[in-house]
């Protein structure tokens, strides 16, 4: 060994470059960061794993391997040096610019016409007169020291500006930055036969004024479209601003109109049920628990109950609340908090609850493809088309012989999936995407559906329910009768384990001149996931909540 001699160890097997401080115990992992370590000194001794036969750990690095080592290192330190150099450069000249900016004053010329302050989205409207707009630097381009192009964004669309002279010159513009937020005169300009800008014109400034800066390099100093898909949520609150997400919450916001345009378009009613509860209505494996001024209570997992008790007052009635499910899976297509479109509906059949639902969601469609967002529906999936009408029926007795048919085993049991086992996602995906047409899975059986869901009359094994199921996504819609007999509601909580103390309101309405009805709880993230042709569900949430995940 190296007795007396100053020396640094590294060691492939045992070292870290990251925690290790290159001492025999703590060595390093790799040679040319012990060099760096050393600044390549070559008076200190590096040392690596001994792989002969001897019981030293360590040997001596070869002189070769030490040579190979160390042209690598002053290779890399040369680079270095030239960065340095470059960057005190280039600092020298940013101060230079700086305070040459500094001299640089504009001001609005007074004897311009005042400036009509208008939006993005009306510049068309506007052109050869001058205007003013408020936006964020979305794009910025610097063509030598008199003349500046910036991509302007203010939630209605995007508008190129130029900007040459002076006022390029000033201090703002030198340090203006993509995101930073500009107040920005000038006159609306056709754009010159064959050239092209948002909305075929451009503004030419005559004065601007910067209202908030931003750091350099805007939101790519601090996350990508590269990042890992964890630091894309972290920092969600930036990643919004890029076109997809910017596009997305607009479509998202334009398909919640829709659904909202066909409920009142056919009579129903909106009410707002409470989210803060004492009831469980999916089970209570997912139900968040909290304290309620020392009572026990729940974050609601559907308003459908709610939507129950209000059916004699105002007849069809519909609800697009939060709901929320204690999902430990993290899967591409479970939240623990979503938005759900829910509605009932009374004095109907089964066959009409399917009616509706097809019209719901070929409605909503129409309504989209026929609105001003139909472009952006578009853009994010070229290939979108209303689902043709009626839409496949298939029994829940049909979809075990369809996977049995395909070979399609229970991972758990390696068994065909039996009568009364639900069907997980996945082997329901691939019926669906398989299939590829929207699939009515109808009547399930009754152990594995809730306690207000009626028993068929055909077979009362079953129940009268129905699961939408879309290619690419899976379920997008739960659906059924809902039991509207007394004896056997009760005959639900007792086979369910649930007190039905609680549940006295619901259960009033099976004493109060009961009625059968029918109704549907549908997954606002999940009709997104659909149309937009989204990969995650995720992706069409403005601050998604699953398991390990409760920020931004």
């Amino acid at each position: 060994m190296a007795d007396g001699k100053t020396c640094v160890y590294t060691s492939v097997i045992r070292g870290s470059d990251d925690s290790g401080d290159g001492s025999s115990e703590n060595p390093f992992k790799s040679v040319i960061v012990a060099l760096r370590a050393i600044n390549g000194d070559d008076n200190i001794t590096i040392f690596v794993d001994n792989t002969d036969d001897s019981e030293d750990v360590y040997r001596e690095i070869s002189s070769s391997q030490r040579k190979k080592q160390s042209k690598l290192y002053q290779s890399e330190a040369r680079k270095n040096k030239a960065r340095e150099v470059k960057e005190a450069d280039d600092a020298l000249k940013h101060a230079e610019m700086i305070e040459q900016a500094k001299k640089v004053v504009i001001s609005e010329d007074s004897t311009l016409t005042p400036a009509i302050s208008v939006k993005i989205r009306q510049c068309e409207d506007y052109r050869e007169r001058r205007v003013k707009v408020y936006g964020w630097v979305h794009n910025l381009r610097r063509q030598g020291k008199n003349l500046m192009f910036i991509v302007l964004r203010d939630g209605t669309g995007f508008l190129q500006a130029l900007l040459a002279n002076e006022l390029c010159q000033t201090l703002e513009a030198v340090v203006l930055s993509q995101e930073a937020t500009v107040l920005l005169f000038g006159t609306l300009r056709p754009v010159p036969q064959g050239q092209h800008a948002p909305g075929g014109h451009e503004l030419v400034v005559d004065f601007w004024e910067l209202v908030g800066n931003a750091p350099s390099g805007g939101v790519e100093s601090v996350v990508t479209q590269k990042s890992d898909v964890d630091h894309q949520l972290k920092q969600k609150h930036l990643v919004i601003r890029w076109e997809d997400h910017s596009r997305t919450l607009k479509l998202r916001s334009a398909i919640t109109q829709c659904f909202r345009q066909h409920f009142f378009d056919n009579d129903y009613v909106e009410i707002t049920p409470p989210t803060l509860v004492k009831t469980q209505c999916e089970g209570g494996s997912t139900l968040f628990s909290f304290d309620y001024f020392g009572e026990k209570a729940y974050l609601t997992q559907s308003s459908q109950l709610y939507l129950e008790t209000v059916l004699p007052a105002v007849g069809d009635c519909f609800c697009m609340a939060q709901s929320y499910r204690a999902e430990k899976a993290k899967t591409r297509r479970h939240l623990s908090e979503f938005t759900h479109v829910e509605a009932e509906c009374p004095f109907i059949t089964f066959d009409e609850l399917l009616e509706r639902l097809e019209l719901l969601v070929c409605d909503v469609s129409e309504r989209v493809l026929r609105s001003k967002f139909a472009p952006l529906l578009l853009d994010a999936n070229p290939h979108f088309a209303v689902p043709k009408r009626p839409f496949k029926r298939m029994r829940y007795t049909e979809a075990l012989d369809w996977l049995r048919a395909h070979d399609i085993k229970n991972e758990e049991t390696g068994d065909y999936y039996q009568f009364g086992e639900d069907i997980p996602e996945k082997p329901e995906r691939k019926m669906t995407d398989t299939i590829n047409e929207p699939i009515f899975l109808c009547k399930f059986p009754s152990e594995i559906k809730s306690f207000y869901m009626l028993r068929s009359d055909e077979d009362p094994r079953l129940t009268d329910s129905v699961d939408l199921l879309m290619p690419n996504v899976g379920e997008i819609i739960g659906a059924s009768m809902r039991e509207y007999r007394l004896d056997a509601l009760m005959d639900g909580y007792r086979r369910e384990g649930i007190d039905p103390s609680p549940y006295y309101w619901y259960t009033d309405q099976r004493k109060f001149g009961t009625s059968k009805s029918g109704g549907y709880g549908l997954g606002l993230e999940r009709f997104l996931t659909w149309m937009l042709n989204k990969p995650h569900i995720r992706d069409v949430v403005l601050y998604p909540r699953f398991r390990e995940r409760i920020e931004p």
